[in-house]
C-alpha cells in the first residue's frame, strides 16, 4: 500500500522501477551528452571502433572516476601519457537529472525519517554502481600514435617501431569516486530544494542552508546559460560551430566558472604546450600558450582584449543578485550580519568546488631514439589550476558584502517584517 503525508495525499513509493529509472536516466543522459560533445569534436572518426570506449571514458571522468593513460612503443621508444580533467557539462547533465529525479517522489512530503531517505538513496546506489561497473569497464582502448616527422616516422618503420597510447577506467577507484559523487549530488538536491523533506533533527538548519545553497546554484546556472548564449552568437557570427558546440556539450562549465572567480578577482596558472587540439576558447589558448607558466587573471585577459574587465561589472551584479534571492527565500527574522554570513559561506564553498572540479592536466611525450626526449617537439602538455587560498579569501569578502547589500534591498519586499533587533 502506498503510503501518505499528513494530509492524506498518496505518496508514490520509493520503490525499484523509480530507482531503476532515476540512476538510468542520469546516465543516459551523461552518454548522451558525452556522445554529442565527442562527436562534434570529430572523435565519431577514431579508429579501432574507439568511440564508444572514449565515450564511456568521459563519462567516468564526469563522475569523477579515474582514467589511466599507458603507452607502448617497444624496445627502441619510450612513451608518457597521463590525463586529468572533469568534463563538467557531462558533469551538470548527471547531477540535474539525478537530482530531479531523487526528489520527484517527496515533492508532497514535510518531513521524511532519516531512514526512509537513506533507504530511497540505497536503491538508487545500487542501480548507480551496476552502471559504474558496466561503463569502466567498457572505457578501455589503445590507439596508434603517428610519428609526424617524416625522418623520424621513416625511422620508425625501419625499425619496426609503432608507439601506441592506450587508456582504461580504474575500476575499483572509480567504482568509489563515483558512489561519493552520487551521495554528494542527492545532499546536494536536499539542501536546495524547498520542498524537499528533512528529517526532524535537521529542520532547525533549513533556514540558514537552503536559501544560500539555492542562490549559489542558480548563480552557477546562470553562468552556464549566459556561456551558452555567447557560444550560439559566436557560432553565428564566427564559424566553427562544430567546435563551438564541443565546448558547449563537454567543458562549458570548465569554462563559466573559472570566470566567476577570475571575475573577483582569483589567479588560475597554467600553460598549453605541443600540438594539443582540445576544444577550448581561443583567448585561453592565447593566454596559456607560452614558453613558461602563464597566470590567468583579469590583468592578462584585459591584455588580450580591454572588454574582460566587464566581467568585474558582471559578477558584481550577479552577486547582488545571489545576496537579494537568498534574503527573500529567507525568514523574516534573520539579521542582516546573518544573510552575510550565510552567503559568504555558500561562495566560499562554491569557489572551492570550481577550482578542485575544474583542474585539468594532460600530457603525451615520446622518445624515439633519444630524439624528443618525452619533452621536446613530440610532447604535449596542458594544465590548469587555481591559486586556491587566496580565491577563497576573495570569495568571503565578495560574499560578506554581497550578502549585505542583499539583505538590504530585500527589506522592502519582505512579507513579514523584520526584527527589531535587524534594526
Amino acid at each position: 500500500m502506498s503510503p501518505s503525508n499528513p494530509s492524506g495525499r498518496t505518496v508514490a513509493p520509493h520503490g525499484w522501477v523509480q530507482a531503476v529509472a532515476t540512476a538510468l536516466a542520469g546516465l543516459v543522459a551523461m552518454g548522451v551528452t558525452a556522445a554529442l560533445g565527442l562527436w562534434a569534436a570529430g572523435a565519431a572518426d577514431l579508429p579501432g571502433g574507439g568511440f564508444a570506449p572514449v565515450v564511456a571514458a568521459t563519462v567516468v571522468t564526469a563522475v569523477g572516476g579515474t582514467v589511466e593513460v599507458s603507452g607502448n612503443a617497444g624496445g627502441l621508444a619510450d612513451t608518457a601519457a597521463g590525463l586529468t580533467v572533469m568534463p563538467l557539462s557531462v558533469t551538470l547533465a548527471g547531477v540535474l537529472v539525478v537530482a530531479a529525479g531523487f526528489l520527484r517522489p517527496l515533492r508532497h512530503r514535510a518531513v521524511a525519517s532519516a531512514g526512509e531517505l537513506a533507504g530511497w538513496a540505497g536503491r538508487i546506489a545500487v542501480v548507480w554502481l551496476l552502471g559504474l561497473i558496466g561503463l569502466a569497464l567498457a572505457a578501455r582502448h589503445t590507439f596508434a600514435v603517428p610519428l609526424g616527422d617524416e625522418t623520424i616516422s621513416d625511422l620508425g618503420d625501419l625499425f619496426g617501431v609503432s608507439p601506441e597510447v592506450g587508456f582504461r577506467a580504474n575500476v575499483p577507484l572509480t567504482v568509489v569516486v563515483g558512489l561519493v559523487w552520487l551521495a554528494g549530488t542527492l545532499l546536494l538536491a536536499l539542501a536546495v530544494s524547498r520542498r524537499a523533506p528533512l528529517p526532524g533533527r535537521l529542520l532547525p538548519f533549513q533556514t540558514s542552508v537552503r536559501p544560500a545553497a539555492y542562490a549559489m546554484v542558480v548563480l552557477l546556472l546562470v553562468h552556464v546559460v549566459a556561456g551558452l548564449v555567447v557560444a550560439v552568437v559566436v557560432a553565428a557570427t564566427r564559424g566553427h560551430p562544430a567546435e563551438t558546440l564541443a565546448v558547449a556539450l563537454l567543458g562549458l562549465p570548465n569554462v563559466v566558472w573559472p570566470a566567476l572567480t577570475i571575475g573577483l578577482g582569483a589567479d588560475w596558472h597554467g600553460r598549453v604546450q605541443g600540438p594539443f587540439d582540445l576544444p577550448m576558447p581561443h583567448v585561453l589558448d592565447e593566454v596559456l600558450r607560452t614558453p613558461d607558466v602563464s597566470t590567468l587573471n583579469l590583468q592578462a585577459l584585459a591584455d588580450y582584449d580591454n572588454r574582460w574587465w566587464w566581467l568585474v561589472v558582471v559578477e558584481a551584479v550577479l552577486l547582488l543578485a545571489a545576496g537579494f534571492l537568498t534574503a527573500v527565500r529567507s525568514p523574516a527574522r534573520m539579521r542582516t550580519w546573518q544573510h552575510a554570513v550565510h552567503l559568504a559561506v555558500a561562495l566560499a564553498l562554491t569557489v572551492l568546488m570550481i577550482c578542485l572540479v575544474c583542474r585539468i592536466s594532460a600530457h603525451l611525450g615520446l622518445s624515439l631514439f633519444g630524439i624528443g626526449d618525452l619533452g621536446g617537439a613530440l610532447s604535449a602538455r596542458l594544465f590548469l589550476r587555481a591559486d586556491v587560498w587566496p580565491a577563497l579569501g576573495l570569495a568571503l569578502l565578495w560574499g560578506l558584502v554581497a550578502g549585505f547589500l542583499g539583505a538590504l534591498a530585500a527589506r522592502p519586499v519582505r512579507r513579514r517584517g523584520v526584527t527589531p533587533g535587524d534594526a
